[in-house]
């Protein structure tokens, strides 16, 4: 061959093989709109509160070995990445064993997502290749979205062991070969407190993977595709290698971090270790204290997810989620403690803990990130799981399960405040009062931003929220707590101050527990003070324009204000 008719094959096998990646990620792109419309599927038909208004979901795509392809966008991390854990052992136990129609659920705790209020629903896909009548499994679709009730004690961190905490579903069928399976409905029914929104969001899960299945299918008719599995490759080669590029190209060295938090019986140390060495980053929580005897404990499976976020996020944010981007992040936690408990350890409101993971791990990542990792924040969410019973002649029949979710400020940046009532690292939304309001007897009397509440620094932390919230004429409730930062506040960083602690008790003055079962008398009012995000930097060094501003907008008393900057009032 000649020299230019060599060029000329290698300009032309150029232009195809650009062609076919253009094709690919036309193909990948329009997976995430696939997955996309399945979350919001279930949005628009879930019954639960904390999935219709707040998104305490996930959504995605998975090939037939069970390594997430895609995740909506719609969705918390929780739930995301130990989902993207969770369909590999259903693969295993379901091998051979699934026929079209078939849709297989759990719960477990070690199986899903930490803890028995999240289902966890996969459905099967099969496609008939080209010139074949026998369908082929060719991937999987998988959400997960949390329960109001699933029996046993409700949603709170009292019990001793995880069989107090609820009902749990093994991996099994939920339809078979298209029926629904009865007997795990009945079991569902007799189990539950609030049966018709639990078994009603168990058919909004299969439904919006049914969306996704329908979609995907339309996708590979349009493009003729008979399997994912090309494009998987595709997608996998191309997020394992950008994300072993980036942490490649960190510099050596192990790099530790610790913090205390309240805990339930005795304060948590949470401590973590990372290093990035050949293309891996590693995060040991070795050091973390051991497990506790109430349900604040957490598998594994969950640590890896938030632990996974928060290296993501600092590291390879713009590379997208999946199995091969994540692949590359070891988490390991010494068997036992409370960040790898084990079964049957309580493990209801994991997500204490989980939740201030990020804050550990991003603390761990200054020396790598100096100028993006945040001061720590409330970052937990102040879940509100409530009971409403009536206790008049004309209520004592009534029965509401309720659940709110609320948020503190997060912890300030190096160049900008923290932003108030924000819901990192979960993501989820807070539900308005209007729509609280209209489910059952309650009233939300105040929820406002909480003054002097953020961290002082060169940047402010974010603000908490003040919220005040009683029940009907004719009804007491009984609040199951789950609250941190109470004790031990979010820590500011390089000299900025602490976020300001969080606070429980009644209208009349009496302190409550930040965790455990309490009941608020007819007539009485729960008073939430939610806490503050850290500061960042000194305060000497924020400007007088913005102290001021702070003052006029409410967000800082004067008086706080001349105690944290008197530069300011010079």
């Amino acid at each position: 061959m000649s020299t230019s008719n060599s060029k000329a094959g290698n300009a032309g096998a150029s232009k195809k093989s650009a062609t076919i990646r253009v094709r690919e990620q036309i193909m990948w792109n329009r997976l995430i709109a696939v997955v996309e419309e399945q979350a919001v599927t279930l949005v628009r038909t879930a019954f639960c509160t904390s999935v219709r208004e707040a998104g305490d979901l996930s959504a995605g795509v998975f090939d037939a070995h069970g390594r997430m392809i895609a995740q909506a966008v719609t969705g918390t991390p929780g739930h995301v990445n130990s989902m993207a854990e969770s369909v590999g052992h259903f693969v295993a136990k379901f091998e051979g064993k699934l026929v079209p129609g078939d849709v297989l659920v759990t719960n477990d705790p070690w199986m899903g997502t930490g803890h028995l209020h999240d289902i966890t629903m996969v459905t099967p896909v099969f496609r008939n290749p080209k010139g074949s009548a026998q369908p082929r499994l060719i991937g999987f679709f998988a959400s997960t979205a949390h329960v109001v009730d699933i029996g046993g004690r409700g949603f709170g961190p009292d019990a001793g062991e995880v069989y107090e905490e609820g009902l749990c579903v093994p991996l099994m069928k939920f339809h078979k070969g298209g029926e629904v399976n009865e007997d795990l409905i009945e079991i569902l029914r007799s189990n539950v407190r609030e049966r018709d929104q639990v078994i009603g969001d168990f058919h909004s899960l299969v439904a919006c993977n049914d969306t996704g299945r329908r979609r995907l299918e339309s996708m590979m008719d349009e493009f003729g595709l008979d399997d994912l599995q090309e494009l998987a490759e595709f997608i996998f080669e191309h997020s394992e290698r950008a994300t072993r590029e980036r942490l490649a190209a960190l510099p050596a060295g192990r790099h530790a971090y610790e913090m205390r938090v309240d805990g339930y019986e005795q304060p948590i140390d949470l401590h973590v270790s990372v290093q990035a060495k050949d293309g891996t980053m590693y995060a040991d929580f070795d050091g973390t204290s051991g497990p506790s005897k109430y349900g604040i404990n957490v598998p594994l499976t969950y640590t890896k997810a938030y632990a996974c976020y928060a290296l993501k996020c600092a590291l390879a944010p713009e590379i997208p989620n999946n199995w091969a981007s994540l692949k590359p992040f070891e988490i390991t936690a010494p068997e036992g403690c409370i960040l790898n408990a084990l079964r049957p350890a309580p493990v209801a409101v994991r997500h204490v803990l989980g939740h201030l993971i990020p804050d550990v791990v991003l603390g761990a990542l200054q020396t790598y990130k100096p100028d993006l990792i945040p001061a720590e924040g409330a970052s937990a969410l102040w879940n509100l799981q409530m009971r409403f019973t009536g206790v008049r002649p004309d209520t004592n029949q009534a029965r509401h399960e309720m659940l709110i979710f609320n948020t503190g400020g997060s912890g300030a940046r190096p160049a900008s405040d923290g932003l108030s009532a924000t819901a990192f690292p979960s993501g989820v939304h807070t539900m308005s009062s209007e729509v609280t309001e209209s489910i059952g007897p309650i009233i939300v009397w105040r929820k406002e931003l909480r003054p002097d509440s953020g961290g002082a620094g060169q940047w402010r932390g974010g603000l908490g929220q003040h919220i005040e919230i009683g029940a009907h004429d004719g009804y007491h409730f009984t609040l199951n707590a789950m609250f941190d930062r109470v004790a031990f506040p979010a820590r500011g960083h390089e000299g900025g101050g602490n976020g300001a602690a969080g606070a429980v008790g009644m209208d009349d003055g009496t302190v409550m527990k930040a965790k455990g079962t309490q009941l608020i008398s007819e007539g009485k009012r729960l008073v939430l003070d939610l806490p503050g995000g850290g500061g960042y930097g000194a305060p000497t060094a924020r400007p007088a324009t913005l102290v001021q501003r702070d003052v006029r907008d409410g967000y800082i008393s004067e008086a706080q204000a001349r105690q944290d900057y008197p530069h300011a009032f010079d």
